[in-house]
């Protein structure tokens, strides 16, 4: 209200303010950092991302292949969330939707996205930046019929972050999707799709407790070739 301290914005303080200076205090890099030389890294970022990832899977990190996905509609709204990779390869990292989702609708109206990985038990980050395409119908299907009942249930009840009824609603109708999948195991969702973003540059982040932090970056320059950078942390 007017007349208020601060011009009415709402005031932070006691334990509130407390625990926000308490932030500071939170410890980073407290698992094993692994050392990482760029000198020695491949000339291909898709391999050094698979070395990353099994060092990752060996170090124990919890779920590893969970990426963020930042896209922008149309009007260059941004949006982000966190899904599962699904696959890395020569065309780039692949991960699945159904094409009326949010992202799904995303992406139909500007392609470019970005993939972030946060590794923070051994102090690694990965970003990820391109241009996103669907793959074929066929693999889109093969990739709905290796998801598990329950998933490919959901994924049939559609309506992905649509407003609801009630979470009863919700779950009748789940219900009714798992009967669907009991009933014919081969059913496909028909907007579901597998999307593979071929990366205009991958760059690489090595965390270091002593913020000499390294960063290499690796940028598309045509024909499966890549030019290396390092950059300052």
């Amino acid at each position: 209200m007017a007349g208020e301290p601060g011009g009415g914005r709402a005031q932070v303080g006691g334990p509130m303010r407390e625990r926000l200076r308490g932030l500071r205090g939170i410890p980073v890099f407290a698992g094993e950092i692994p050392a990482f030389d760029p000198d020695t890294a491949p000339d291909d970022p898709v391999e050094l991302f698979t070395r990353w990832l099994d060092h990752a899977l060996g170090a124990g990190v919890p779920e590893p292949h969970v990426m963020n996905l930042a896209t922008a509609d149309a009007a260059n709204r941004v949006a982000s969330r966190f899904l599962i990779l699904k696959d890395v390869g020569p065309n780039g990292w692949s991960f699945a939707t159904g094409s009326a989702s949010p992202k799904g609708r995303d992406l139909d109206a500007n392609p470019h996205a970005a993939l972030a990985c946060y590794w923070p038990r051994v102090g690694r980050q990965i970003r990820i930046a391109g241009t996103v395409a669907p793959e074929s119908p066929r693999t889109g299907a093969a990739d709905f019929l290796a998801r598990s009942p329950d998933a490919r249930a959901e994924a049939l009840v559609g309506g992905q972050s649509a407003p609801m009824a009630s979470v009863g609603e919700h779950e009748r109708e789940l219900a009714e999707a798992r009967e669907r999948v009991d009933a014919d195991p081969s059913l496909v969702a028909p907007e579901w799709t597998l999307y593979t973003l071929r990366p205009d540059y991958v760059e690489f982040w090595q965390g270091s407790r002593d913020r000499n932090h390294v960063r290499l970056r690796y940028t598309a320059a045509g024909e499966g070739r890549w030019q290396r950078a390092l950059l300052r942390p």
